[in-house]
């Protein structure tokens, strides 16, 4: 299975979560074994020599392949969410996204200054969902971040919205 088989299991679905988005639906390539394990395999290559000691997954999406990832490389996983599903103290980072405004929370002792971050979602469509997730890893100093995601819509540009010295990968572009 190479990267175009993977693209053509993604279902899109037309105006979802509202009128004029083409949401791209990672569960039917989720569901095949073979998929799944290749995802997990090109992630894993991509990292496995970066350090990483800590794997931040963004609520919901985040939560599938970031723990898998987080496994793989020896790394914790560290969960970013809505407010209030945390049940420690938290940090918290307000943005706007494509279709509304949002924030999400983290665990203010999750990451520390000894921690190599990578910070993972489903897509990159604007980039302000995991803009606001790298300002709230960045409040706890750690000594390195980076971002990956499944899918980027490479139209959207959003990957510009990242500073240079943050890494910016994804497995699948659109």
């Amino acid at each position: 299975m190479n990267k175009e088989e993977l693209i053509k299991d993604i279902r899109t679905v037309k105006d979802f979560p509202i009128p004029g988005i083409l949401f791209y639906d990672i569960t039917t390539l989720l569901k095949d074994p073979k998929a799944l394990r290749q995802l997990s395999d090109i992630m894993y290559e991509s990292y496995k020599d970066k350090g990483i000691t800590k794997v931040v997954g963004i609520e919901s999406r985040g939560f599938i392949m970031g723990p898998i990832l987080a496994a793989r490389l020896g790394a914790g996983f560290v969960p970013i969410r809505k407010p209030g599903k945390l049940p420690a103290d938290t940090i918290e980072e307000s943005y706007d996204k494509e279709y509304g405004k949002d924030t999400v929370q983290m665990h203010r002792d999750a990451v520390t200054s000894d921690d190599v971050v990578l910070l993972h979602d489903d897509l990159l469509a604007t980039g302000g969902t995991m803009q606001a997730a790298c300002k709230l890893v960045r409040q706890l100093h750690p000594k390195k971040v980076m971002v990956n995601f499944l899918i980027e819509l490479t139209a959207l540009k959003g990957r510009e919205a990242f500073p240079d010295d943050i890494e910016v990968e994804s497995v699948l572009q659109f």
